[in-house]
């Protein structure tokens, strides 16, 4: 910062037409609250605090934004909390992606409207570190991520339970009748037991690691189970070093680089992370400019391995990766395909840590050697054809590889309400070799892109023991579940793409070697069915408050669901 730079609360001050008023009047309302002249002259770090009654990830904040505030008046700063959206994945309607750009809006404005010279960023559940990210990412104050941490492990009879991944599997066994509602009823109460996001390789670990790859969180920091008590070490330490940036500023423009977002792909496809966060990158890339290709994806998948042995793709819990060396243990695998000169919150490149910590032990049943990987290919693959001319994701690292190549009859759902009404019908048509296709599950449609696209098997199919097939969509799928799944098909049904002309008894091909997705019907009659169209999303004039902002300005999955107007301006030349 420098020297004549105004700092603490002269900063961004309410205008009143007389400035010297305005710091009287702002100093004279903040001494109300008890603070002293000599603490009222301090630089300030504000702590975005994301607690909430309607999310449980984050029961434990109060604990830990004491210890972020420790560590600012450690580094000689003052701590200044102050709330924005919070987004509890599961108490949210229809989905927490719709509120995703909101939260985003809501913590860059707060950034850039008060007085703060560094601010902390404290998130955890799937949608919350995004659009914090997002939002730091345009305000460009020096900017620090503090994650909730995973939850811990339980156990049902000799068995380990941890969100959500088994509770997809034990809901899988309840619909084919394997167990009773006494048992499922037990398994839900000893699912989640602890604060702390999902205990697996989901949506919220993925993006942690995402952030502390990007340099945005502290080395180590990621994986460290929200109720250890190093949880709380780093909360402490991510304070000091926010307070350290207020002197030296590192802002996020300079650490969130095309380069740094090539090494979060890297370690996204190496954990086989979630779907998601191809979503949340783009989104989180395109706030700097960059944008994310998802044919370049496809050329970092085919050279980076997945080591990463975790549920939902492998055996382990986030708490297993913690113990095991956790993302400094996989980017030290990775290094000779990482961009080592990036930038970090701490002044640091990313060699530079990698180094400091290259004697650290690891554990080889969780995570593996580069040498000799669990896939020699990334976790995520980008499908492209005639049915997603602008890319689909697959999961191929959770999938069935059985069904990597294959045609099937499309079983079309016209919509999250039809797939409701009919998937257990026992006179549904429907074969094990069949694909299952939901149309109008996007982005734009009503539903405004849920977790949907883990549709289920219809329980005519896993009453004879049928446990995945291939299932196709817009929607977006829980980074806890698994199969073998088709998502994030753009342009989307609710806008015309080529999944909303889709019909009964259509063939489909897949294809992941060649990484394709194809319907095979002649463009003749799908220009036919083109013609016929007619959207089924309910119009932007009968809509009204942040519904219709999100109805008209929310872009494709491929784009990252952001809103056009929240990228960067183009300079004028």
């Amino acid at each position: 910062m420098a020297a004549d730079e105004p700092h603490g609360l002269a900063r961004g001050l309410t205008n009143y037409g007389d400035r010297d008023f305005s710091i009287y009047l702002r100093n004279s309302f903040a001494a109300s609250m008890g603070y002293s002249r000599d603490v009222l002259k301090k630089p300030i770090v504000g702590i975005a605090n994301t607690y909430s009654g309607f999310n449980n990830c984050h029961r434990h904040f109060p604990e830990m934004v004491e210890a972020v505030k420790r560590g600012v008046l450690l580094g000689g700063g003052l701590p200044l909390e102050f709330p924005t959206i919070s987004l509890g994945e599961v108490f949210l309607s229809p989905t927490s992606l719709k509120f995703r750009n909101l939260m985003s809006m809501d913590t860059e404005e707060m950034i850039r409207a008060q007085p703060m010279d560094a601010v902390v960023l404290m998130g955890g559940c799937d949608k919350t570190v995004p659009a914090q990210l997002m939002g730091a990412a345009s305000a460009d104050i020096p900017a620090i991520q503090i994650v909730a941490g995973p939850m811990m492990t339980s156990r049902y009879g000799t068995e380990r339970l941890g969100a959500c991944t088994d509770c997809r599997r034990f809901w899988g066994k309840y619909r084919a009748g394997e167990i009773q509602r006494e048992t499922i009823e037990d398994i839900e109460g000893r699912l989640a037991t602890t604060s702390g996001t999902c205990a697996v390789m989901g949506t919220a670990s993925t993006m942690a690691c995402i952030a502390e790859t990007l340099g945005m969180s502290l080395p180590g920091t990621a994986a460290i189970p929200a109720v250890h008590a190093d949880r709380l070490r780093a909360a402490e330490a991510t304070g000091l070093a926010a307070a350290a940036m207020i002197h030296k500023p590192i802002r996020p423009s300079e650490i969130i680089t095309e380069k740094a977002v090539e090494n979060a792909v890297r370690i996204l496809l190496a954990l086989g992370g979630s779907t998601n966060a191809v979503i949340h990158l783009a989104a989180i890339a395109g706030r700097v400019g960059v944008p994310l290709s998802l044919e370049r994806l496809n050329r970092l998948s085919d050279e980076t391995p997945v080591l990463v042995n975790l549920k939902p793709v492998g055996a382990h819990y986030m708490e297993d990766f913690f113990f095991a060396g956790g993302v400094g243990a996989v980017l030290r695998e990775l290094k000779p395909l990482l961009h080592l000169d990036c930038m970090t919150v701490t002044g640091q490149t990313l060699g530079e840590r990698l180094e400091a910590d290259e004697a650290a032990w690891v554990d080889r049943t969780v995570i593996a050697s580069a040498g000799t990987p669990l896939e020699p290919e990334g976790g995520l693959v980008a499908l492209f054809g005639n049915l997603a001319p602008r890319g689909a994701i697959l999961k191929r690292s959770a999938a069935d590889k059985n069904l990597f190549e294959t045609e099937g009859r499309a079983v079309v759902f016209s919509s999250l309400a039809d797939l409701a009404a009919r998937i257990d019908d026992p006179d549904l048509d429907v074969e094990a070799d069949d694909i299952l296709v939901l149309q109008n599950a996007g982005p734009k449609s009503d539903s405004g892109m849920p977790e949907a696209g883990y549709l289920p098997i219809p329980k005519k199919l896993s009453t004879k023991g049928v446990k995945d097939m291939i299932r196709i969509s817009d929607a977006r799928m829980s980074g806890t579940a698994f199969g073998t799944i088709v998502l994030h098909i753009a342009p989307e049904s609710a806008v015309g793409g080529p999944l909303a002309l889709v019909r009964n008894g259509d063939r489909i091909r897949l294809s992941v070697k060649a990484k394709t997705i194809e319907l095979l019907v002649s463009n003749e009659e799908l220009e036919r069915r083109r013609q016929a169209w007619r959207p089924e999303v309910k119009p932007v004039a009968e809509r009204r408050g942040y519904d219709k902002v999100y109805a008209e300005a929310v872009l494709q999955a491929d784009e990252g669901c952001d809103f056009a107007f929240l990228q960067p301006v183009p300079e004028k030349s």
